[in-house]
């Protein structure tokens, strides 16, 4: 049963504290079994704004973890406590994979878990975290960054992406899947999507595109092109433009090609299917296109991908 440790001290943002808690610490054994063992660290009993927590453990223990998840600071213009950055540090030093929510990236940097990497924060402490950590590359732009051993992920509904993104690398897709249903909130964002968007992703129902999604997700079997996803939605491909933008943070294709690829994980997962078959399921059209696009999105070919994922899953069951 893979172990994931929150580290918590005084002065930490409570909602993204709490995002974590409800994906990780809640019993989920009923849509994934086991799940994960959850504990809390932190040096003593903390303030955060009007709550108070009580740890599991002391922030040693954060080195016992397999994932150790550091949620947002409050006051960027000061320091983190030496106690947890130390801790986290060795945490790292140990094996675990480490992730910040929205401002938790101060703590890493601090520990140097950042050094000569790419990373992100809320997109208004991005330049302060540039500023005061000038090794690490920081992305204004995106909504998390995976790293492999550290991650790390912009603000607020960021850091929800960011804790799905993990489930989906421990579970997969379809679980994590599952999970998002269970919360109401959108089942996969790519890390690379835009942070900052005019408007925020409207109810279902509440926007021009709300019909087009699942007519889509329906055929991604079909080769869609930006002229059919207009005329199902009544409008020029212009518009069809401007209208994702606002609700996606991206283009029509790029979220189209971000479906197809999703698809074919889960299809990896949890089928035998063959690529050919899985190509067509997905609407790239042959093994190759399939092959192609999935190692540039994903990083490896979709056979090791699959390979991967079960040797994963034999491992957490």
């Amino acid at each position: 049963m893979p172990s994931v440790a929150l580290a918590i001290t005084d002065g930490m943002l409570h909602l993204e504290l709490s995002l974590a808690c409800e994906v990780f610490g809640a019993d989920l054994t009923h849509i994934a079994d086991p799940w994960y063992r959850f504990s809390l660290c932190g040096p003593s009993a903390v303030r955060l704004g009007r709550f108070r927590l009580e740890p599991d453990h002391g922030l040693d223990h954060l080195a016992l973890a397999d994932t150790v998840i550091v949620p947002g600071w409050a006051d960027t213009d000061q320091d983190p406590p030496a106690e947890l950055v130390d801790a986290v540090r060795a945490a790292h030093d140990a094996g675990a994979r480490v992730a910040s929510l929205c401002t938790g990236a101060f703590v890493l940097a601090a520990a140097g878990l950042l050094d000569g990497k790419r990373a992100t924060t809320h997109w208004a402490h991005t330049r302060e975290l540039a500023r005061r950590h000038p090794k690490v590359t920081v992305d204004p732009d995106v909504l998390y960054v995976d790293n492999g051993s550290v991650l790390t992920s912009a603000g607020k509904a960021a850091a929800m992406d960011l804790c799905l993104h993990l489930v989906r690398l421990d579970h997969g897709s379809s679980i994590a899947n599952k999970i998002a249903r269970r919360l109401v909130v959108p089942p996969h964002r790519d890390g690379g999507q835009a942070q900052f968007i005019a408007t925020p992703v409207p109810e279902p129902g509440n926007h021009p595109l709300a019909d087009l999604f699942p007519w889509v997700m329906g055929r991604l079997n079909e080769p869609l092109t930006v002229e059919d996803l207009a005329r199902q939605a009544r409008m020029s491909s212009r518009h069809l433009g401007r209208h994702f933008k606002q609700v996606t943070g991206t283009t029509p294709l790029q979220w189209l090609h971000t479906q197809r690829i999703r698809y074919a994980q889960e299809l990896l997962e949890t089928t035998d299917d063959t690529v050919d078959t899985i190509a067509t399921a997905t609407g790239m059209g042959t093994a190759t296109t399939l092959r192609r696009h999935f190692a540039r999105t994903v990083g490896v070919p979709p056979d090791t991908y699959r390979r991967t994922f079960r040797s994963q899953t034999r491992f957490h069951r």
